[in-house]
């Protein structure tokens, strides 16, 4: 099986932690203690201070929320961090990986800010590449699809240097393909759902998880990875692309491990997680 060194670079300790709470915090009203997660999470070789370092910087970045009880402290989701984990959930569990209904329509955001607003344009262009933007040239970014561009630059403040067009803007002699290949790191990306198969495809000749043992980490770094797999890929066009593209091999091999570690991850969180509900009296 992967190990934890093998499953590519070493995610960073909020990935993990944010996948975490996704799998087995999202959708209920819980709070885990620290304590359990230190357990947890030294099981993937990060330490007690990373661990509680990352919790530290959740709270203050409004994604956790502490909770007390005695001398112990939980933590729980903000609905900020609900926000993101449900996009997340979504983009892996509803729009999945290989984009086969696009409509032929683009999203384009051209923008011009004053040199001296490094900041505010590295802000922006994070933002444009979360939501499948690449930059087609000097201060103008592209999308496949219709993209809700107030709501991706919402709360910073640019709307009067933005301008926005949406439709069938590929046009003689710029074709689709044209616009994929100048706009995004096409070999970059389908390298990265090659390099995922590679990582875990030792896993799926394993015929079954003995025991519980490993689950919880093993579904962990699964669910990290493929995450960052998808968020580094803007959803492109399957008909503009090779013919032989990774994304839906890599898909069906993640979905067929997450599917085979749901369970004993859930026995093993059930017995390894304290957990209280923030709302309910001490007992």
């Amino acid at each position: 099986m992967t190990s934890f060194d093998q499953a590519g670079s070493a995610p960073r300790p909020q990935s993990l932690m944010l996948s975490f709470f996704g799998i087995h915090v999202l959708g209920r009203d819980i709070a885990l203690s620290s304590s359990s997660l230190i357990d947890v999470f030294a099981q993937a070789g990060i330490t007690e201070e990373a661990v509680r370092s990352t919790l530290t910087r959740m709270v203050k970045r409004g994604l956790l929320e502490r909770h007390r009880r005695g001398r112990k402290t939980y933590f729980g989701l903000t609905p900020r961090a609900v926000g993101v984990l449900r996009e997340g959930h979504d983009r892996i569990w509803r729009t999945g990986a290989v984009n086969r209904t696009w409509d032929g329509t683009w999203t384009l955001v051209g923008f011009s800010l004053p040199e001296a607003w490094r900041s505010e344009r590295h802000d922006l262009r994070s933002r444009l590449v979360w939501n499948g933007f690449g930059p087609l040239q000097n201060g103008l970014w592209v999308a496949p699809g219709t993209v809700d561009v107030p709501e991706v630059v919402a709360g910073l403040g640019l709307d009067p240097y933005l301008r926005v067009f949406q439709g069938a803007v590929a046009g003689a002699p710029t074709e689709a393909r044209t616009v994929l290949l100048t706009a995004f790191d096409v070999e970059a990306i389908a390298k990265g759902y090659e390099e995922f198969l590679t990582r875990w495809g030792m896993d799926a000749e394993v015929p079954d998880v003995a025991d519980d043992t490993g689950a919880l980490v093993r579904q962990l770094l699964l669910h990290t990875d493929w995450l960052e797999q998808v968020r580094q890929d803007p959803h492109l066009p399957a008909e503009h692309l090779p013919e032989d593209w990774p994304a839906g091999r890599a898909e069906h091999l993640f979905q067929t491990l997450a599917r085979r570690y749901e369970e004993p991850a859930r026995r093993q969180a059930a017995g390894t997680l304290d957990m209280i509900t923030p709302g309910a009296p001490p007992e």
